[in-house]
């Protein structure tokens, strides 16, 4: 708890995202779903973010927002953000306004929305950094020096994970509290109808993810798929995510003659659990730059048995034995070895579900967002002790 005043006295919260809300991604999700946590328990919580929509919606939250954005590789992804400093007036008569007790910002170091907030502030500055990279950041070695003086207006630091904090430490060290990225718990462990495409006649592997991007794997998934195929005549790989596969995979399917993959495109978040439910297997082949298992504790929340690779983002999740089974990044013959481990010992598969669960019960939103107001109060304690949550 914050110390200070009652316990029962409601903050005045600014969430601040880099990223454009119209576009799906982990640190809009994350925010999407920390904010009206937040404002259920009665906090007063504003959205500030650029967004290509006009009027972005997020339940029991207010969302302002500053501008469109413009698409800019990063990390093996494509980021939308703003360039624009013509917000700034705008932005600083905001904070002027509201008086925020916490300006909570995403990825406080990336230009140039989240850096301006982070440099206008007058509030309590919590920057909560998601990103993390196997080669390192250019952006963070190139800009360093002018990043080191804008990290210093941070009076809390956050990591979604281990990684995350290894990665941004790596360049601007300090104290940094690992709070991870949370989950529905019970949208998706809630029972959910078999969709059309996970027929009970298949043994169903399930892909969830961007599926052009290479860094997701998806071409090593069907590589394995396409040898454990001529085993189980019956197997099926159901494919989830916007985007269309890379040439590489597209030529894996060609040249091999895969059958049985489908791709259904983008679903609505809410008819994901089905999916997640009726698989036998979920498979994550992801290549690396990953700093959460989102997807993993989805599935884990469904009690899904998994096959993932072994990178540092994933690992902060899974442990290998335990809620599944991890593999060498690239490597089709483990991938293929792991998921026939999993078809052939039913109960193998059966206990890593269960096992699963219970992870992913401890990464639910309420759990989550207690820990973050505990961080708010375990730093205001050292500087305004005016602050209170609940």
């Amino acid at each position: 708890m914050l110390v200070g005043q009652a316990r029962e006295a409601a903050l005045k919260i600014a969430l601040v995202s880099p990223y454009d809300l119209a576009y799906p991604g982990g640190v809009t999700s994350h925010i999407a779903s920390l904010g009206p946590e937040l404002a259920r328990r009665g906090h007063d919580v504003k959205i500030l973010a650029p967004s290509s929509m006009p009027s972005p919606e997020v339940a029991g939250v207010e969302v302002l927002t500053f501008g469109r954005s413009i698409p800019f590789p990063t990390a093996g992804s494509v980021a939308r953000i703003s360039v624009s400093v013509w917000h700034e007036p705008r932005l600083k008569a905001t904070f002027e306004s509201e008086k925020f007790d916490v300006v909570h910002i995403h990825e406080p170091l990336m230009p140039l929305f989240s850096l301006m907030a982070l440099y206008i502030s007058p509030s309590l500055n919590i920057g909560t950094f998601h990103a993390f990279s196997e080669n390192g950041g250019n952006g963070y070695r190139l800009w360093k020096q002018v990043l080191r003086l804008a990290s210093d207006r941070l009076h809390g630091r956050i990591a979604v994970s281990e990684a995350a904090r290894s990665f941004v430490s790596r360049y601007f060290p300090g104290d940094y509290s690992v709070v991870p990225n949370g989950i529905e718990f019970a949208l998706f462990s809630s029972p959910a109808p078999r969709p059309r495409a996970m027929s009970p006649d298949h043994i169903n592997l399930l892909f969830v993810g961007r599926v052009g991007e290479k860094r997701k794997g998806l071409r090593y998934l069907l590589g394995a798929y396409s040898a454990l195929k001529w085993e189980y005549p019956s197997l099926r790989l159901v494919v989830v995510g916007p985007g269309i596969p890379d040439a590489e995979s597209w030529r894996i399917i060609g040249e091999r003659n895969i059958q049985d993959v489908l791709f259904t495109g983008q679903l609505p978040r809410a008819d994901l659990p089905s999916y997640y439910q009726h698989a036998d297997i979920f498979c994550s082949p992801a290549t690396g730059k990953e700093s959460f298992g989102f997807v993993l504790l989805e599935a884990m929340a469904a009690s899904r048995p998994i096959v993932a690779s072994a990178i540092p983002g994933y690992e902060g999740v899974l442990r290998h034995g335990e809620q599944g089974l991890t593999v060498p990044p690239k490597d089709e013959k483990a991938l293929a070895a792991a998921i026939r481990t999993l078809i052939e010992d039913r109960a193998l598969s059966k206990q890593m579900g269960a096992a699963g669960r219970r992870t992913a019960q401890g990464y639910d939103w309420s759990n989550v967002a207690s820990r973050v107001l505990d961080y708010y109060a375990a730093v205001a304690s050292g500087r305004d002790s005016r602050l209170a949550v609940v």
